[in-house]
């Protein structure tokens, strides 16, 4: 039995999200092809995720001079751990995210940034920063208003690329992204877009 953790990134209720709507979609359509796997949702929205505050930072310090940490801090850096135990344990991964405003919303930096842990899921040697985690699938399920993968756009596109880099930064390389773009484009036919997206989740959901 594997262990998938779906990351959701959108604030929306999921009838009113079309990223949340895809990667529902595809996670009735992998339970089809997977029954015994175990699925943990991780709604960042309505999860405690630490930003990289001052209580933060002064925990990381007091953690090298062996100084006791005050109740904010400790409860802070408990959560950090919790979050990176839980993204380390998944055998596999999945993202659904809107593009705002040419990247993500910004609780999937946050989240980024509490997973990130010198010595946990990267370390650095002589050549440079390494990931620490064991490959493992990774989808991002991504929805966007206009058209950024290719064209006149696409060096303004900062989600895909950058969630592609941090997992590899981490070590993760097996990454696939399947995204519905052009969706506030009347001319490019938004219903099209999305049931080319479903057909490609369905596909994919044999083999995740």
């Amino acid at each position: 039995m594997a262990k998938l953790l779906y990351v959701k990134v959108n604030p929306k209720e999921d009838g009113n999200s079309d990223s949340s709507i895809l990667a529902n979609f595809f996670l009735e359509e992998y339970r089809v092809h997977n029954p015994q796997d175990e699925i943990e949702i991780l709604d960042l929205y309505k999860s405690d995720i630490p930003f990289l505050d001052v209580d933060v930072f002064r925990a990381w310090g007091k953690f090298a001079s062996k100084e006791k940490l005050t109740p904010v801090e400790q409860e802070k850096s408990e959560r950090m751990d919790q979050l990176t135990d839980q993204f380390m344990e998944a055998d596999k991964i999945v993202f659904s995210a809107p593009f705002w405003n040419l990247s993500f919303p910004p609780m999937l930096k946050a989240y980024m940034d509490t997973i990130c842990i010198v010595g946990k899921t990267f370390h650095y040697t002589a050549e440079g920063a390494a990931g620490l985690l064991e490959d493992r699938p990774c989808l991002l399920i991504e929805t966007r208003g206009g058209f950024y993968s290719e064209g006149p756009n696409a060096e303004l596109e900062f989600s895909k690329s950058y969630l592609q880099a941090i997992m590899s930064f981490l070590g993760i390389t097996n990454f696939k992204a399947i995204i519905a773009e052009g969706l506030d484009v009347n001319s490019s036919n938004p219903d099209q877009m999305r049931a080319n997206c479903r057909a490609e989740l369905s596909e994919l959901a044999k083999t995740f």
